[in-house]
């Protein structure tokens, strides 16, 4: 599907389809305009702080590492923060990563001070999170299509290296929304942007949609890895620098992954991707392994997204590295600092 959207699929056959899929898109287009227009009349208003992290396409923006670092600030300034999500792929009854879902199940171990809320329905999880935690501050992950509920302050994240894809809605494309819907946004953070970006054209564009949105520009900077068995414990990479090693991934943007492990001068021997919030089996790791043994490969190195579903594969024993990284706001940082806790002064 995506290399058919994309136009890596070429021939009559292929354009039919695309053809079919944008007319579908026109269809999609025309409910979500509908959707978002008769929910936005009259929001829900929870009675504590909402903050909407979301974006406008589908994949990786780098919204949960957003939401981590917007949670750790508040904390410090002392609110009580809970976290809504909608636990993507999630099995209730579960324990562990499976009854979160990948991603809450992966701020609830960075950040254990916050609540992680996770039910499809916010607003459920809303009165909850102020009910059982007394949280003062609800932060909604994946938060802009959520039309029903009143939002202090929306933030929405975009990819610089790949903004809107190919500017169609879904299904002929990767926007959720039109564009004109970023005129909702309070602050815009541009993530992934490497050090060859020129983003003069991007961030023109935005302000003509919106002139009012603070625009944050931001990087994913690896600090380290970690081991899979020894999770608190950061060791420093220099051990591996200009050697071969595996690494896999099934995350949305599996690139910006990539980057980062080559940032800390590693070698990227096999790469192995999986599918967005991919579930797996110890069949999967042992045959990671086998590869990178084969190949004569240092070391195998996984997302902390993905560490937390491998660790109840019971493969702890596998010498398998966690890359820890950090958003590192690189542009408008105080600003952004300043409207997060302008909102307690309103």
């Amino acid at each position: 599907m995506y290399d058919l959207v994309t136009g890596k699929i070429s021939g009559p056959g292929a354009m039919f389809l695309r053809g079919c899929l944008f007319i579908l898109s026109l269809v999609y287009g025309l409910a979500v305009v509908i959707l978002s227009g008769f929910y936005r009349i009259k929001p829900a208003r929870l009675g504590s702080k909402v903050i909407s992290v979301g974006n406008i396409t589908l994949g990786g923006t780098g919204k949960t590492t957003l939401v981590e670092y917007i949670c750790a600030k508040l904390i410090s300034a002392g609110h009580k923060v809970a976290v809504l999500s909608r636990g993507y792929k999630r099995v209730p009854g579960k324990q562990g990563a499976c009854r979160l879902g990948d991603e809450p199940a992966m701020l609830q171990k960075k950040l254990p001070q916050v609540a992680v809320v996770v039910d499809k329905n916010r607003i459920k999880a809303a009165k909850s999170a102020m009910r059982d935690h007394g949280s003062d501050t609800l932060v909604l992950d994946d938060g802009l299509q959520q039309w029903k509920i009143h939002k202090d302050l929306e933030i929405v994240t975009i990819n610089a290296g790949d903004p809107f894809g190919n500017g169609y809605l879904l299904p002929a494309g990767f926007l959720r929304e039109p564009l004109w819907a970023l005129k909702r946004a309070d602050i815009l953070v541009l993530t992934q942007i490497s050090r060859g970006h020129n983003l003069e054209g991007l961030e023109a564009r935005l302000k003509r949609i919106n002139p009012r949105a603070l625009i944050v520009e931001s990087r994913h900077e690896p600090v380290g890895v970690s081991r899979l068995d020894q999770a608190d414990e950061l060791l420093d990479p220099g051990f591996l620098r200009n050697k071969p090693v595996a690494i896999f991934s099934g995350i949305g943007n599996s690139e910006g992954f990539g980057n980062c492990v080559e940032e800390l001068g590693i070698k990227v021997g096999k790469f192995f991707k999986f599918a967005d919030h991919y579930d797996y089996t110890q069949s999967d790791i042992l045959w990671i392994m086998k590869e990178a043994k084969e190949n004569n490969l240092e070391a195998i190195i996984t997302t902390h997204k993905d560490a937390v579903k491998i660790r109840e594969l019971g493969v702890l024993n596998t010498g398998i590295l966690v890359l820890e990284i950090k958003l590192n706001i690189i542009k408008n940082e105080a600003e952004f600092n300043r409207r997060l806790l302008k909102l307690y002064s309103l």
